[in-house]
């Protein structure tokens, strides 16, 4: 009798089984997600196929794969056009209600006194009293940005500068900063065509293989690297 009853007991669990692994090998009638183009998977950074853990991308090439940190490419995306709208003056979008942030007075003064070049990156900051700055203006190019995070940021990047640094020099160092602000954030999903502009401007993009940190933004595995590791070849 006990030997009935263990069989009954283990038979739905052997027929559950059975039953999920010939779905696997059963073609399914369900319309197969389309095969990436020729052309994309020719691409440097490839195709778009999947994102993980809301933070990476990965990507199929013609002989591998390519998995991107969609937070440091990004933010590598927005430094280096921060960069270049530097010489032309940063579009600013104006924040309808100014954002007060409060500050330590040794921190809040040197903002306020290079208020002007800091418009020359797109942010405006005037003085709210000694210990506060008020922001009135951001870099259009950030979209909604936490601008007090921002300002904070930035006034310890300014108690960095040192005398011999040129304004050139001080100004990418705070777009540096303006960056990881404007940037996708690991955690957000993204969908296929995001994924794919995301690898396409980074192809175009110089310096886009390394975030400004100088840490990779993507990493590549080769085909026969990946069947090296399973003992294929």
């Amino acid at each position: 009798a006990r030997s009935n009853a263990a069989v009954a007991t283990a038979a739905p669990l052997d027929i559950g089984f059975g039953e999920a692994l010939q779905e696997v090998l059963t073609p399914s009638a369900a319309p197969a997600a389309p095969a990436p183009r020729a052309e994309d998977l020719a691409r440097p950074l490839g195709a778009a196929r999947a994102q993980v853990h809301e933070t990476y991308i990965v990507a199929q090439t013609a002989d591998g794969l390519v998995i991107v940190d969609q937070h440091a490419a990004h933010e590598r995306l927005v430094y280096e056009r921060l960069k270049q709208a530097i010489d032309r003056g940063v579009a600013r979008q104006i924040l309808l209600i100014p954002e007060i942030v409060d500050l330590a007075p040794d921190d809040a003064a040197p903002l306020v006194e290079r208020a002007a070049e800091l418009e020359g990156v797109g942010l405006v900051v005037e003085s709210f009293g000694p210990g506060a700055v008020a922001v009135r203006e951001t870099p259009a190019m950030l979209g909604q940005v936490d601008a007090a995070g921002l300002v904070r940021d930035i006034a310890d990047e300014i108690a960095e500068w040192d005398a011999t640094s040129t304004v050139r020099e001080r100004l990418d160092r705070v777009a540096s900063t303006m960056a990881c602000h404007g940037s996708v954030r690991a955690g957000r999903a993204m969908k296929p065509a995001e994924m794919d502009a995301l690898l396409r401007e980074m192809e175009a993009t110089p310096n886009s293989n390394v975030c400004n940190h100088g840490r990779p933004t993507y990493i590549e595995l080769k085909l026969a690297d990946i069947e090296r590791l399973f003992g294929r070849r």
